[in-house]
């Protein structure tokens, strides 16, 4: 039976893609036709497997999987490659997402996602997004903050997929597979910011082999709690953090997934893969806050949030590393400190965005203003200075 895009009025029909099972618990993955004719997948508990590949892998993703994941899950290769259909095997390294022609690192790191129940709505949806520019190869777009570049148990739909289907339908990059056409890379939910979409299949295969380089450049302006300065004896003190100039901040340390919040990072000295960020501070706001021009030298999962994170300075917003601090409201009016109050989403935005035509081979540049949630905390942060 072959699934396309058409649409066809049926009755509902259930098919079991897979059953995978491990020593602790079953997972079904589970796959359907609903009454518009529109492919929907479902998922039974979650779990991620973190995979390290060999120094010497085998040349195909799914073999290189297999012979690197413990006995214990009994995950076979033809399991393995559903997975990887389906899109539920990413980089920890840098964030890409695995496909059929994904080459193996030697000692790369992997997500192996076991979903939990969900629906995966692959239907279009007429969702608006920011088109910033387009050519017949890639697009490249202005994610808003809460915004899910790709479905996922615990968003299903509404994702940005979803609005590039609408869209662009089959003028997608397939390589992705069914779940992520066109999706090269990420930025979280509740980060605002630029990214590049494929359209063709050599713009893809190019953009990811950027990626994969670390010869993508991306600048991100961030909003920090407290003062970032070669000043600050704290930082001196972490070996983690080192100063380049008197306003430029060098972070390293091995990143890796915390050892009891698996939905987190953390940052490790014997374990993880080896994370940089840099940091320039643009404008002090008393001793509250700082705004940083950050940019990654490396692309881990969430490497600026936990880098910052690590050395003291949380995002502002932020509700998984930023702890939440409180701060001062004494010139503040009513509006303005509930605006505070109810800023609970990290103060990061993809600000610049640069690479390398993958077809024209012409460097190109694109840049995005801060969206107005963030031009409004900047006006306070100026405020309470």
């Amino acid at each position: 039976m072959t699934i396309t895009s058409t649409r066809v009025i049926m009755p509902q029909i259930i098919v079991i893609v897979s059953t995978i099972t491990s020593s602790r618990r079953n997972f079904k993955f589970l796959g359907s036709i609903n009454s518009g004719g529109v492919f929907v997948m479902s998922f039974k508990p979650s779990q991620v497997l973190e995979v390290s590949l060999s120094q010497d892998p085998s040349k195909r993703i799914d073999k290189a999987l297999c012979d690197a994941v413990p006995e214990k899950y009994s995950l076979s290769r033809s399991r393995i490659k559903r997975l990887i259909e389906i899109g539920c095997v990413v980089s920890s390294d840098n964030g890409l997402v695995a496909t059929s022609k994904t080459k193996t690192v030697p000692l790369s790191n992997w997500d192996i996602t076991l979903s939990s129940i969900e629906t995966i709505n692959m239907e279009p949806e007429n969702i608006p997004i920011q088109i910033v520019y387009e050519d017949n190869h890639l697009i490249v777009i202005n994610k808003s903050v809460g915004m899910v570049v790709h479905p996922a148990p615990g968003s299903p739909n509404g994702t940005l997929v979803n609005a590039l289907m609408y869209h662009f339908g089959s003028e997608l990059s397939a390589i992705g597979g069914k779940k992520r056409p066109g999706i090269v890379h990420r930025i979280d939910k509740d980060t605002s910011g630029l990214l590049v979409i494929a359209k063709s299949d050599v713009a893809h295969a190019g953009l990811a082999a950027q990626f994969e380089a670390h010869t993508v450049s991306r600048h991100y302006t961030a909003f920090c709690y407290g003062i970032i300065s070669i000043l600050n004896p704290r930082l001196k003190s972490l070996h983690e953090a080192s100063f380049e100039s008197s306003n430029l901040l060098r972070i390293s340390g091995n990143i890796a997934r915390h050892r009891f919040n698996r939905k987190k990072m953390a940052i490790y000295s014997n374990i993880g893969r080896s994370a940089v960020t840099r940091a320039k501070t643009e404008v002090f706001y008393g001793n509250i806050a700082s705004k940083l021009d950050c940019w990654l030298e490396t692309g881990r999962t969430h490497q600026i949030r936990a880098h910052l994170a690590h050395i003291g300075h949380g995002l502002i917003g932020d509700p998984v590393y930023g702890n939440r601090r409180k701060l001062k409201t004494k010139n503040l009016n009513e509006v303005e400190e509930t605006f505070l109050g109810n800023f609970k989403r990290q103060a990061l935005h993809a600000r610049t965005l640069s690479f390398e035509h993958p077809v024209t081979k012409q460097l190109v540049s694109f840049k995005s203003d801060l969206p107005e949630d963030l031009q409004q905390l900047e006006k306070i942060l100026k405020k309470i200075d």
